[in-house]
Parts: structure tokens; sequence; C-alpha cells
């Protein structure tokens, strides 16, 4: 019985803790936009939400970075259909965009996103996606891209209503929804970074050079 209680009673503890989380997690949401405050080397918008490339590429005009990287593109979208999404028109998308259809979830794109950083060199970046799905998104290219400086960009979709997010079930499905997505990316965040941690400090020292 013993045995029994203990695991009922670390059950409801684990509950409480989810339950906990995913308030703080809702309420942490970015209610509006947070202009970047300095220039960035790159720009990488993750596609799947509304305005996200249109707000990349206003970035992208306004001096923001150099360059923009469109990870996850459907395999179907054509260069014209993405010209559509931004209102800046495609003056920008022969010399200072690269499209990424490899892609397929918020991990393939931090992998993508890590290759064409190193290409390219970059070490910060402007992350743009949606409010709600950016803590998982800065997760998972942290993971990828350690030392690289991410400057958040988030765009807040007015259909998503993250203010009073409990008076919507819709808002409310789909943040839970984020929340259940997020724990897996922060744990592998987390392994990451102690794995690293404990390689560096296992690793063996140079011998000392002989004197001359």
């Amino acid at each position: 019985m013993g045995v029994v209680r203990l695991l009922f009673d670390g059950t409801i503890l684990l509950l409480v803790m989810l339950i906990i989380g995913f308030i703080v997690f809702a309420n942490s949401v970015d209610r509006e936009r947070i202009e970047p405050a300095h220039p960035a080397d790159g720009i990488t918008v993750l596609t799947g939400g509304v305005s996200r490339i249109d707000e990349a590429m206003k970035l992208l005009s306004q001096g923001k970075a150099k360059r923009v990287l469109i990870t996850g593109v459907n395999r179907g979208t054509t260069l014209e259909q993405l010209k559509e999404l931004s209102s800046q028109g495609d003056q920008y998308f022969a010399c200072c965009v690269d499209i990424d259809k490899e892609a397929r979830n918020t991990i393939d794109n931090a992998t993508e996103t890590a290759q064409w950083v190193t290409l390219n060199q970059y070490s910060s970046i402007i992350v743009v996606t949606s409010n709600y799905h950016l803590p998982r998104a800065l997760a998972e290219l942290e993971r990828a891209l350690p030392g690289v400086a991410l400057i958040p960009y988030p765009v807040v979709d007015n259909n998503v209503h993250v203010e009073r997010w409990w008076h919507y079930p819709g808002t409310t499905r789909l943040l839970l929804s984020e929340y259940l997505k997020y724990l897996p990316a922060l744990g592998r965040l987390w392994a990451t970074n102690l794995a690293r941690m404990t390689l560096q400090g296992t690793s063996v020292p140079p011998e000392d050079e002989p004197e001359p």
C-alpha cells in the first residue's frame, strides 16, 4: 500500500506541476511585437503561421539583417507564391532570400537554420515566428546553434487571443498543444547542454611542449 500511495502522490504532484507550468507558459507568451534593438547578421523565418514571411521581409527592408532564410516551405509552393506573401514586393528575393524546402518540423527548422548560419558564418540571427511558437523555436535553435545570438521576433496573430486565453477554447487548445511540444524541446536542450559540459569537463588537456 505504501508504494501505491507513493505512486499516487507522485502522479498528483506531477499533474499539479504540469498545470502550473502550462499557466506560466500561457501567460508568458508575448502579447505584442518586440522590435529588435540592434541589427543581426541574418533572419530565419519559420513558416506555418499568418504574416511570418511578410514580417521577416519588412525587417530585411529596414536593414535589420543581410539575408533571410525561409525555412519549412512546402515543396509544392512556388517562388511566385512566396513573393505574394510579402508586402515589400519581390525586390529582395533575387539577392537576399534563401528558401529551405527540406524542413518538416521545428527540429528540422533548427537543423536547416544551423547549416545556413554556418555556411554564412553568422554570429547573430533574428528568429521570426508566431508568438506562441517562439519558446519552442528558440529552444531548438539554441540547441542547434550554441554560441549564436538569437534575437526573438514574435509575430502576433489577432485570431489567437493570448491575453485572455482561458476564455477561448481554441486558443487554450493551441497553447496546450504548444506547451506539450515545448517540454520535450526544453528537455533536449538541457540534455544537450549537459552533454556539452560533460565533454568539456572530461577533455584531455594537450601535452606540454617539450623544452627546446
